[in-house]
């Protein structure tokens, strides 16, 4: 490969961002994936950026932390972003997509560019050719053991596990009803028409006190699908199977997933004792998926334990929850903030592998893998990005929290520094943050030579 040509490993979100990034930026890419010629356990298409877990991207809103990754990506010119954007589907202040068009869309933007050629075949090593890895939670196992080797240290593991999707068709209308849990009604606003007919952003599944203890019962009894090692036991908390979170407590679900709080039962016109919801899964609203409800229950048993639910009687599921292996390195012990392999300027890692959770987090760190890569190839230092900003300090995070205690970590408002006068008004402290870090930004691409893409109907 000549210097101005670079190789990415992996066409999901991360990979497929890199990719982009590097191409806008004048560097011929070679893209690898292995899917379309070897499958994984969990992906259904060989499309760029599949979606195999929720299709939600995070909050839109510049009160969410994720809203604001959004935002500081769209001035990168993200093609992930714009291709959410393009086939968002409703799902209140969340980014949701229509997976499908979604992927189909990221693969043929990225397929059509001219600088990059695509090529559907495994790579098992990395050689010394300028690469970015991003191969995520399902890397392959020789892939998996080179990077194991270059690592000298143990990876972590914890399983990831996706929610059941059902047909519109097959639910009950008579007991569920079409409501989102902040309340637009709140806000004088009235429902915005969605392509059944019906508003609201969500399908709400009521229980009373009965119907939630005995389905309750019922799942923490549940047979699981049989785990073969000795890490599978470990979750990473964000993303608990519901029957885990279920087994800590009668209640904890009622606090957590199937939370009844801003919702009211037009049936009695009160608030239901909990309440399993349902999310918009495809752009035309024939399916829906289980908010909250990834878990590791074997087949039989979710359809079973599920159809226990009020309204899901006779729920068709066209997928039903699968458990699976994702695995991360210890970022803080291998990389730098910019990305780059300690030892291996020439060598960056990004998406989900090194330690970020969410689609839009890994998608970020993709963009920022390629730019930086594309600026070494260019004889330009790479960047460490402000902290002040969502992008900055997560890729700060990852690089330099505690080895030992390190976990998956997603944009929070946490990790950004306090503002120097105290807001006590949170939403305002908020946006008062993302217009800190959006300026900053735009002030550090800029004093850097990158070009600052002007956002079209940001939030």
């Amino acid at each position: 490969m000549s210097e101005n040509r670079a190789r990415v490993i992996g066409a999901g979100l991360a990979g497929s961002e890199a990719a982009w990034q590097l191409a806008r930026r004048g560097i011929a890419v070679d893209l690898y994936e292995m899917r379309g010629v070897r499958p994984t356990k969990v992906h259904h298409t060989a499309d760029f950026a599949e979606l195999v877990c929720s299709n939600s991207l995070g909050s839109r809103e510049l009160t969410g932390a994720s809203g604001l990754l959004k935002d500081e990506m769209r001035r990168l010119g993200s093609v992930i972003i714009e291709a959410a954007d393009a086939h968002a589907v409703p799902a209140g202040g969340a980014l949701a997509v229509d997976r499908e068009g979604f992927a189909r869309a990221v693969t043929e933007r990225v397929s059509a560019h001219p600088l990059i050629t695509v090529h559907r075949e495994e790579i098992t090593a990395i050689d010394d050719t300028p690469t970015i890895v991003a191969t995520g939670p399902l890397t392959s196992d020789a892939l998996s053991a080179h990077l194991q080797s270059m690592a000298g240290r143990d990876y972590l593991f914890f399983f990831d596990a996706a929610a059941p999707i059902l047909t519109h068709e097959s639910l009950d209308l008579t007991k569920v009803f079409r409501a989102g849990r902040q309340g637009l009604a709140k806000k004088g606003q009235a429902p915005e028409p969605r392509p059944d007919g019906e508003s609201g952003d969500y399908y709400n599944c009521p229980m009373n006190k009965a119907e939630y203890e005995a389905f309750w019962e019922a799942l923490v009894a549940g047979e699981n699908a049989t785990l073969h090692n000795k890490e599978d036991a470990v979750f990473f908390e964000s993303c608990l199977p519901v029957e885990v979170i279920a087994r800590r407590g009668i209640d904890t679900l009622r606090f957590g997933p199937m939370k009844p709080i801003g919702l009211i039962d037009p049936r009695t016109g009160r608030r239901p004792w909990a309440v399993v919801q349902l999310r918009q899964d495809n752009a035309v609203a024939t399916l829906y998926n289980m908010v909250g409800f990834q878990t590791q229950l074997k087949w039989g048993e979710q359809t079973r334990i599920f159809r226990l639910i009020p309204g899901l009687e006779n729920a068709e599921f066209v997928r039903l929850g699968v458990m699976h292996r994702n695995t991360y390195l210890n970022s803080p012990h291998l990389l730098h903030p910019t990305l780059q392999w300690k030892g291996r300027p020439n060598l960056l890692l990004a998406g989900q592998m090194i330690g970020v959770e969410g689609y839009s987090d890994s998608a970020a760190m993709g963009a920022l893998a390629g730019m930086n890569l594309a600026r070494l190839l260019k004889g330009q230092a790479p960047l460490e990005l402000p902290r002040d900003t969502m992008l900055g300090a997560l890729s700060h995070y990852i690089a330099e929290a505690s080895e030992k205690h390190f976990q998956p970590m997603n944009a929070n408002w946490g990790i950004l520094p306090p503002l120097e006068t105290l807001i006590k008004d949170k939403k305002e402290r908020r946006l008062q943050m993302a217009a800190r870090a959006l300026a900053s930004f735009e002030r550090f691409l800029q004093a850097n030579g990158e070009a600052v893409t002007v956002p079209v109907g940001t939030t």
